[in-house]
């Protein structure tokens, strides 16, 4: 293993922060009603006995199973749990499904097999322009699910689609995740206090 250079890495860490920090300021500048929005489509669902559906692909399926879990589990109190699930958990489930229908259709097929008019579909991509979660959108409004897309840069064609978009306007996949995972936190913390 090469040898690390102890003032270059911590000129990483520091570039690291200071640019997760300015991404934090500058999206705290815009309008976050959509947040509020997101949160607020979410927990009616839930208080209707409905079910959120999350998906998003690499880094986007790890906080969309992170959003399954505090809404499984808990974020902050004990509380009853919330029904959720993550497409993109069931590893049998996604590779059957991408064989035998293509990875496009991986989250669709999940959406017209388990979604409810009234359940959420809830997207995470950074891009906006994974096919598999623009499909999945798309078949969710079709079924009547409300849908939600949480992504990045301009919010592609999944920002487009979904009734409730929140953005994050930057290129950075791992400065976007940063922020996600903070508006995660914000919505799982807005769904338990009703």
């Amino acid at each position: 293993m090469a040898r690390v250079d102890a003032g270059h890495a911590l000129s990483i860490v520091a570039r690291t922060l200071d640019g997760a920090i300015a991404l934090h300021q500058r999206v705290r500048a815009l309008d976050l009603s959509r947040v509020a929005l997101a949160a607020e489509a979410m927990a009616s669902a839930l208080a209707a006995g409905r079910k959120v559906l999350t998906f998003g692909n690499g880094g986007s399926a790890a906080d969309a199973q992170h959003l399954t879990t505090e809404l499984v589990g808990r974020f902050q109190k004990d509380r009853a749990g919330f029904a959720a699930v993550a497409l993109t958990a069931d590893t049998s489930l996604l590779t059957s499904l991408s064989n035998d229908y293509g990875f496009e259709r991986v989250f669709a097929r999940q959406i017209e097999a388990l979604g409810q008019p009234g359940d959420v579909a809830f997207a995470i991509s950074t891009s906006g322009t994974s096919p598999n979660v623009v499909a999945a959108l798309t078949a969710a409004k079709a079924r009547g699910l409300r849908t939600i897309a949480l992504t990045g840069r301009d919010g592609g064609d999944a920002g487009r689609i979904a009734e409730i978009h929140v953005n994050v306007p930057d290129d950075c996949t791992a400065r976007v995740q940063e922020v996600h995972t903070t508006l995660i936190h914000a919505i799982c913390e807005i769904i338990e206090a009703d």
